[in-house]
């Protein structure tokens, strides 16, 4: 179902190009909101995206449906996600990606700032962190600019438990096996190499491995401009 306009790649190429580096907020929980980007060119014509920034958690995806069923119809909005997150829950994350790919939305990983003196946004760089890459890889189409980065790294989660020695323990818990060969068939459906989740998973979790342009094309996560 089309809901949303014709990307408007001309413009938003011009505002990619023009992308700046910039450092990140400390971690929130994800919200989105529909910006007017201005590429310096468009004037009234200038697309309308929505930013998506914040920590993926477990009510993310649904948030993320109903703003857009809230959002769309309305202005010149087109069907470009900008992405910027530390990470979040896995599966919380796959389900933003299915939502994503459902809807035919491209990604770009960046996030809008506000011109000095104007009302216009212009697009600074991005990141795309841990769990984050799942929720990217939906994106009918994925823009990653040279400025903006994404890192990868083994998936963990915590449980609580008590010990009447030691008292609270907060006890780290690491995947089976099962949920990397969900998430490998995940990434082959959207078009991403499989390989990219198997070294995720050989990466410590206690570090980012920085991907590359290479990676990128290799692991065929996306490209670096429009």
């Amino acid at each position: 179902m089309q809901i949303f306009r014709t990307l408007a790649l001309g413009a938003l190429g011009l505002a990619v190009q023009a992308l700046l580096a910039g450092g990140g907020a400390q971690a929130e929980e994800m919200s989105f909101r529909v910006v007017g980007l201005d590429a310096g060119r468009c004037g009234a014509r200038c697309p309308q995206v929505i930013a998506a920034q914040g920590e993926i958690g477990e009510g993310t995806p649904d948030a993320f449906l109903n703003f857009v069923r809230e959002s769309v119809g309305g202005g010149n909005l087109h069907g470009i996600v900008l992405l910027d997150s530390p990470g979040g829950k896995v599966v919380a994350s796959m389900e933003f990606g299915q939502a994503l790919r459902r809807l035919g939305m491209a990604v770009i990983v960046a996030r809008p700032a506000a011109e000095p003196s104007s009302q216009a946004m212009s697009l600074v760089s991005g990141r795309c962190y841990s769990a984050c890459v799942y929720a990217l890889m939906g994106g009918k189409r994925r823009v990653i600019p040279p400025q903006s980065r994404v890192g990868i790294h083994r998936m963990f989660n915590y449980s609580t438990s008590f010990d009447f020695s030691e008292g609270i323990v907060r006890e780290r818990n690491y995947d089976d096996g099962g949920m990397r060969a969900m998430l490998a068939r995940y990434a082959s459906g959207m078009g991403v190499s499989p390989d990219l989740v198997h070294l995720a998973e050989r990466t410590s979790p206690d570090q980012l491995y920085m991907l590359t342009g290479s990676d990128i094309a290799r692991w065929r996560l996306g490209s670096r401009k429009l």
